[in-house]
């Protein structure tokens, strides 16, 4: 990586409501040659179904898990996702953060 050392950055989503953001975080930082780690979680798992999401698995460099109970509460169909996404549990959220140098948190804003 050009001027600075590669890190791996965690991507938590707990909500619907930023999918470009998600997307183009990855992007960005994949571009700077960091690896990304994204865990989905709560009303997060929606997303698994966005047009531009689940693909984000198949670059390299991209890790991607849910929480399956989450999916299940939102009765969210993970049949169909790409075998890459790891289907897990609350598990993944801790490795995600142990492997991760820095991690991101989008979530619903609190008023």
């Amino acid at each position: 990586m050009k001027g600075g050392t590669a890190v791996t950055l965690g991507i938590l989503v707990n909500t619907d409501r930023h999918p470009d953001h998600v997307v183009g975080i990855v992007r960005a930082a994949l571009v700077r040659g960091h690896s990304v780690f994204v865990f989905v979680m709560d009303d997060g798992t929606r997303l698994l179904h966005h047009a531009r999401l689940p693909r984000l698995v198949t670059l390299p460099e991209v890790k991607m898990s849910c929480c399956l109970q989450s999916a299940k509460k939102r009765k969210i169909d993970t049949s169909g996702l790409p075998p890459e996404i790891v289907e897990g549990s609350q598990l993944n959220n801790a490795f995600m953060h142990r492997e991760a140098d820095r991690v991101i948190v989008l979530k619903k804003e609190i008023s």
